[in-house]
């Protein structure tokens, strides 16, 4: 079997953080989180690296990470864009911002050929995540079974704002019965009285700190693009009107479950997950990943 493909979504334009943080230095050596993320991969087996990005970005990505790459893990990129025509929509809508995670991944469908991993540009999954998705890539995935790495809610907040998760229900025997995206999940009250939550039409649902969220660490086969593809004509049509609309990827897994295309394994982990949604994360993340270099989880210099 060849080696599973890391597919990175580094398109978005970060505009709660202020800057490009795709190549915002964090490590000793001004590692970016995908330098991490890279290396996580190539330890764990992967054999390509396909970053998504918008395409002004190329000549900035490139000079980031193709030379220090160059003879240790293949790289391509993708360009998302607002080009609707190849996924078979005719409509010409005027957006600023590109159509979400999943209509992300589908710009990679000429570039990916064998069974991938789907991860965000700006989150530290850490080294156990990529191992035990690489062992399910490469020995359980199938167009029936596919994946994704649950992380506890609790492990996965900022101090400094909402975050977006795709919260989980899961079988008792560990596979997803259902994923729907939270947009507005923030930490309310102090001290003792903390206490996760989530927002949607102006109502607050409490959170166990437990719930297994994804964080947009999925094990996919290409079959993933033909279903996605078939649900993006109809979605586009129900919000051309709604310009911040998206087509998130837990719409897809979620939609082959309920109608009894693949399963969907949830590969428990208890890791902490840390990435930069704000500006003030920064300094946290820097101080985490000088914790694990000083633990010797990482070398100081990575390439």
């Amino acid at each position: 079997m060849s080696k599973p493909t890391l597919l990175i979504l580094a398109a978005g334009m970060a505009s709660r953080y202020g800057s490009l943080k795709q190549v915002d230095g964090f490590g000793p050596h001004g590692e970016t989180i995908i330098d991490y993320s890279i290396y996580d991969a190539i330890r764990a087996g992967f054999g390509k690296v396909v970053f998504i990005i918008r395409e002004e970005f190329l000549e900035k990505m490139k000079s980031v990470f193709d030379e220090k790459l160059k003879g240790k893990i293949e790289v391509d990129y993708a360009f998302q864009d607002f080009d609707l025509t190849k996924f078979g929509v005719s409509h010409v809508i005027e957006r600023t911002k590109p159509w979400g995670t999943a209509h992300a991944v589908m710009s990679a469908k000429d570039k990916v050929h064998e069974p991938f991993c789907v991860i965000n540009a700006d989150d530290f999954y850490g080294s156990d995540s990529f191992q035990k998705m690489a062992q399910f890539l490469t020995t359980e995935v199938s167009d029936e079974q596919m994946s994704l790495m649950g992380f506890q809610v609790g492990n996965t907040m900022s101090d400094y704002g909402y975050v977006s998760r795709g919260v989980c229900e899961v079988t008792p025997s560990g596979h997803m019965e259902s994923v729907t995206e939270r947009t507005n999940i923030y930490y309310k009250g102090e001290g003792d009285d903390r206490k996760i939550v989530y927002e949607e039409n102006g109502v607050e649902t409490d959170l166990d700190p437990k719930t297994r969220v994804s964080m947009n660490f999925w094990g996919f086969t290409p079959k993933i693009f033909e279903v996605a593809q078939a649900m993006f004509p109809a979605f586009v049509e129900e919000n051309k009107e709604n310009l911040k609309a998206e087509f998130f990827i837990p719409s897809v897994p979620d939609y082959m479950v309920k109608h009894k295309l693949a399963d969907f394994k949830v590969i428990p982990t208890s890791s902490k997950w840390f990435g930069v949604t704000y500006k003030e994360d920064k300094p946290i993340v820097q101080e985490s990943i000088s914790k694990l270099v000083a633990d010797g989880i990482y070398p100081e210099k990575l390439f």
